[in-house]
């Protein structure tokens, strides 16, 4: 008769007591990371407006984006990649030349959550134009 012995390693134990703590309310920071039914409709039809998508079979948001160069997109990443840091939350994306495909899920959690809307919301903020600063 042979025996099935699964072991965990320390780090897929965190990962499963973090995600199974944050559906308890009284979980701390991670559960307040949930999106309520009301707030996940309100926040996607906000960002449905300015190009986001829902990705199919995945709760996760997807954009794409195109830049004038290659300069201009890795600029702007370089922009996400400092704010995702400081968030501890950080995009799945690919790029070619001016192109840049960004898709926002919180692994943790396996799905959307707040950290996605505000990583969103300031991939929008970068995305809009700023006034030409005249010297």
């Amino acid at each position: 008769m042979s025996w099935l012995m699964f072991t965990l390693r320390p780090s897929a134990v965190t990962k499963l007591t973090r995600c199974y703590l944050s559906a308890d309310a009284g979980a701390g920071k991670m559960a307040t990371d949930w999106l309520s039914s009301a707030e996940r409709e309100q926040f996607l039809m906000e960002l449905r407006a300015t190009g986001w998508m829902e990705v199919k079979d995945r709760d996760a948001l997807y954009k794409e984006l195109n830049f004038k160069t290659f300069n201009q997109a890795f600029g702007f990443m370089c922009r996400v990649a400092l704010q995702a840091e400081k968030m501890n939350h950080h995009p799945e994306w690919f790029n070619v030349y001016n192109k840049v495909q960004i898709t926002l899920s919180t692994h943790d959690c396996g799905g959307l959550s707040k950290k996605d809307i505000r990583l969103a919301k300031f991939i929008d903020k970068e995305m809009t134009p700023h006034p030409q600063t005249q010297s």
